[in-house]
């Protein structure tokens, strides 16, 4: 939908709209439901690009009625900016488009702000590459626990969980898991309660520093000041290399003088 056609119904859609929030952050942190797919697209429009969705499973469900049998498609999908910010959603429709679109909508009106860190005592790089702590999920019979990892381990996850914390920006994790995990939708969600649950961690403000813990994504001024820390790197590297080469040509000419002499 064309965001000029949007019309809001609900009193944070009014205020999306006109500017007043402009931060998906503040939204999720005060524990505001989301209503409306069209905030999400106005505050986070990467999450409509395809390399940010994730259709993790569609099934054929069917009802027994009174004039046959009724068929649907159920489809569980995944979204996420790589950056701290997931969602997960589940819808049925009699086609698999109108599933899928219900979906992706759902998820985006489901978005969770995830804990990132390395509370790996292997790594302690102190960079947001895995979690800080670990946690655990559970829906139905299936239970999953997430354990931080060094850096350049990948995911140790199900194909299921690769999808869901990728998207969550999350490199690096160890898991366990019990129940039926081959049940993809009960698996998927343990995972997402398991993400919502690093936000339930208490930990002190000497952790943060100690275990790299950020809430949510990292913002630009943290790049830039990487980038200035490169660049000033860089600066003192040529710096060296300058006065290495004029120490090299003061012993030239020092050596020449003297062959000359």
């Amino acid at each position: 939908m064309n965001q000029d056609e949007w019309i809001p119904k609900t009193e944070l859609g009014r205020k999306v709209k006109a500017g007043e929030i402009t931060d998906i952050e503040e939204i999720l942190l005060r524990g505001i439901p989301i209503r409306e797919p069209e905030i999400v697209d106005t505050l986070l429009p990467e999450l409509s690009n395809r390399e940010n969705q994730e259709i993790i499973d569609i099934n054929l469900v069917q009802r027994m009625t009174d004039s046959g049998r009724r068929v649907k498609f159920n489809v569980i999908c995944a979204i996420g900016n790589k950056n701290g910010i997931v969602g997960l959603g589940q819808s049925k429709a009699n086609e698999v488009g109108t599933a899928i679109r219900k979906s992706l909508n759902n998820a985006k009106m489901n978005l969770i702000l995830v804990k990132r860190g390395c509370g790996s005592w292997e790594c302690g790089c102190g960079s947001p590459h895995s979690i800080p702590f670990r946690v655990t999920g559970k829906s139905s019979s299936v239970t999953v626990t997430l354990f931080p990892a060094p850096r350049g381990l990948g995911l140790a996850i199900g194909n299921v969980g690769k999808k869901i914390i990728r998207l969550a920006g999350i490199k690096d994790i160890w898991s366990r898991s019990f129940g039926q995990t081959q049940t993809t939708i009960n698996f998927a969600k343990a995972i997402f309660e398991s993400l919502k649950n690093t936000n339930k961690v208490s930990y002190q403000d000497r952790h943060v520093k100690y275990l790299g813990i950020i809430d949510g994504m990292i913002r630009e001024p943290i790049k830039k000041e990487e980038a200035e820390k490169e660049e000033m790197e860089k600066k003192d590297i040529e710096k060296e290399e300058k006065e290495k080469k004029g120490i090299e040509e003061k012993e030239m000419e020092i050596k020449e003088g003297e062959t000359s002499g």
